[in-house]
């Protein structure tokens, strides 16, 4: 019995620290997202900016310039609607991932009306120098944001099901990468600023930190209430 309270005591341990830490990340993440705003808007600072599209034209090709195109697509609006419904009818047939579908219907969408609000909230113009023709406000970038969210919760997914190692790690690297390539590939063709790019990052990382524990909890009120079997199984 005293062996029992000692597991259940430590696990109590581990799990404090985790949401400790998942809340200490938060916080900072927020912090440095209100300063990034306050330099862009209060003090109109885009040194950052210049820096960054100096940078892409140093390194600028046509063949570089092919391949950040077709980087870009994997942050597009058609992307961004066809991948994620695609994904929510495989779930649907598949009962153990449906909650999961769940989250990608529900997370996916939110994040495409928050960045929709928040562009019309700031309304900072596009890039006068964009590669190509640009329609709809600037910051934060729509790419970053939403698909750095979509890849970003297929990662959570991955890591919460995959349970072949290797293959939970090499997947979890190359959503990785795509989110950090569509940012970059958005500055290259300066179809946003840096600072639009660093503020998608930002607020799509809080979004999905903040969404998926909200809907942890729906999904635990829900099987408490509907589902009790599955509750004494868990």
């Amino acid at each position: 019995m005293q062996h029992f309270a000692r597991e259940i005591a430590h696990l109590l341990a581990l799990l404090s620290v985790k949401l400790f830490l998942i809340g200490l990340f938060f916080l900072l993440s927020l912090f440095v997202l209100f300063h990034l705003i306050h330099d862009v808007f209060a003090d109109g600072d885009t040194g950052f900016d210049h820096m960054m599209f100096a940078l892409a034209d140093r390194i600028s090709s046509p063949g570089m310039t092919r391949t950040m195109r077709i980087i870009s697509f994997l942050g597009s609006p058609r992307y961004l609607i066809i991948v994620p419904a695609l994904l929510v009818l495989v779930f649907s047939f598949y009962r153990e991932m449906r909650w999961n579908g769940l989250r990608v219907l529900i997370i996916s969408f939110t994040a495409s009306m928050l960045n929709q609000l928040l562009k019309n909230y700031y309304e900072r113009p596009r890039p006068a120098t964009a590669f190509m023709e640009m329609s709809g406000f600037s910051f934060p970038s729509g790419h970053t944001m939403i698909g750095g969210v979509f890849h970003g919760l297929l990662i959570y997914i991955i890591w919460t099901t995959v349970g072949n190692k290797i293959w939970r790690w090499a997947l979890s690297v190359f959503f990785t990468l795509v989110v950090v390539l569509v940012g970059l590939s958005r500055i290259y063709l300066n179809a946003h600023y840096a600072t639009d790019v660093a503020a998608g990052y930002l607020i799509g990382l809080l979004w999905l930190v903040l969404s998926l524990y909200l809907l942890r909890q729906i999904e635990k009120i829900y099987v408490a209430r509907y589902n009790p079997r599955l509750k004494q199984q868990g």
